[in-house]
């Protein structure tokens, strides 16, 4: 462990608030990885760990706006290239009041190894804005996706750079960063995914990432000898795009999925959440999920405030299986206990690092089947490249043909992580897996690159 340890100590001392994220990504790799550090002198040879954390560049620039008040608007833009060995850079961009260089260093150091999980060639990126959506009419969205633009478009193309959507970039903003790239460069270009399906867009691209959860779960709980999800309870957090395809894909198996959650509180259904009541509200951009009690009567609303210690209620609900699908660092070590206690038999992470390291230890102690968030929800990128793949082709795909292939990824993805775990000596940690099989694929893709 000491070669691990010496890393973390460098980087520690370089840590402030706005990387603490960044650092927690980063620790967790590093304490995965140390047995394979010390046991292959390449990766120290060729200073592999030093060169993987430091991003290949970090670009920020100024977006400036007219709202419909003609008034001037100034935001921050960031891209951050993080890793491209084993391809071009790939992953989202985020439009969010918190977006900072911290949190979007810990995304696109994530999606180096997520990337690197699906066998598919791509690298790591991530960027977005502190731009709010929220509130927005389509005309400001479309004015400011286009000033985004403006600038990005000179980092970004088919072979270098392909961005895509995540929190408060739909399909919607895809489109008005699509029409803006192709006004500046007049090429049309699969430069992005996440496109609406009528120019380019993919099908199943809205539910990639929720239905690639459900389909590693079920092929984790089957290698580690345990009953299916069908007929059992599960919990899912969030309300959003992941949480309700996730909902969907259970309840289409069989599983009885009994909880969502929203910024406020959680919705307890004990005779399964109304899916099509969810989506209804969703669409409807409802501040509040205690709207779904007025409907149904028998259902909880039961607010945050009433967790004071940290906890929250949908991690006290007692299940067979839990989803985290809302957003890092909402599951606590109180959360973990509690769902420890009540009889949880997996847990799998939908959102990106949705749980504490201190949680995470917990379920690993207790022999939980536990699908960290960089292999278990890796089905968004996944069919991101799946759309990569059309658009370079000119052609479409069924529904039915996305579905079976990222079935069959998210499947491979699963055993891949079960199959580095036992190789390791750590048979059971999925979180090891990941970290390895993600760390040495990309590792000796630079090797063989040289600097």
């Amino acid at each position: 462990m000491s070669i691990a340890i010496n890393k973390i100590k460098k980087f520690e001392n370089e840590n402030c608030d706005e990387n603490k994220v960044f650092y927690q990504a980063m620790e967790e790799v590093i304490y995965s990885i140390a047995p394979l550090l010390e046991s292959d002198e390449r990766y120290a040879k060729y200073s592999i760990l030093e060169r993987l954390v430091v991003p290949d560049r970090i670009i920020k620039f100024k977006v400036t706006w007219l709202n419909d008040k003609n008034e001037i608007q100034v935001n921050i833009g960031y891209r951050i290239q993080f890793n491209n060995a084993l391809g071009p850079y790939k992953g989202g961009l985020r439009f969010h009041p918190t977006v900072n260089e911290g949190v979007l260093k810990f995304l696109g150091f994530e999606q180096i190894f997520k990337n690197a999980l699906t066998g598919l060639p791509i690298g790591g990126a991530k960027g977005g804005s502190d731009f709010d959506p929220k509130g927005k009419s389509d005309f400001e969205v479309m004015k400011f996706c286009s000033s985004f633009m403006t600038e990005l478009h000179k980092y970004i193309g088919p072979r270098i750079d392909i961005p895509a959507g995540d929190i408060g970039v739909g399909s919607r903003e895809i489109g008005y960063l699509f029409g803006a790239y192709k006004k500046i460069t007049s090429s049309y270009e699969g430069v992005l995914t996440g496109k609406p399906y009528i120019f380019g867009g993919s099908f199943m691209r809205p539910q990639a990432t929720g239905f690639g959860v459900v389909y590693f779960t079920q092929t984790m709980l089957e290698m580690e000898g345990k009953e299916p999800l069908d007929g059992k309870i599960c919990t899912v957090s969030g309300a959003g795009n992941v949480a309700i395809h996730a909902i969907e894909k259970l309840q289409e198996i069989g599983a009885i999925v009994v909880s969502c959650t929203d910024s406020k509180g959680t919705i307890y259904d004990p005779r399964g959440v109304d899916l099509c009541l969810l989506k209804e509200m969703k669409l409807k951009n409802k501040t509040s999920l205690k709207e779904y009690i007025k409907t149904h009567s028998d259902a909880k609303y039961i607010p945050l405030k009433e967790y004071p210690d940290g906890g929250h209620a949908v991690w006290d609900i007692p299940c067979y299986a839990a989803f985290p699908c809302a957003t890092q660092n909402e599951l606590t070590d109180i959360d973990a206990q509690n769902l420890i206690v009540n009889g949880c038999v997996s847990v799998s992470e939908g959102a990106n690092m949705p749980s504490t390291t201190k949680a995470i230890n917990d379920f690993l102690s207790h022999k939980i089947c536990f699908a960290p968030a960089k292999a278990a929800n890796a089905g968004g990128v996944v069919v991101s490249e799946f759309e990569m793949s059309q658009n370079a082709a000119m052609t479409k795909w069924s529904f039915e043909k996305v579905d079976e292939k990222l079935k069959l990824i998210m499947q491979q993805i699963a055993k891949r992580v079960a199959l580095t775990a036992k190789d390791y000596g750590v048979e059971g940690n999925y979180v090891d897996g990941a970290n390895i099989a993600g760390f040495k694929r990309v590792a000796d893709a630079m090797i063989a690159e040289g600097i």
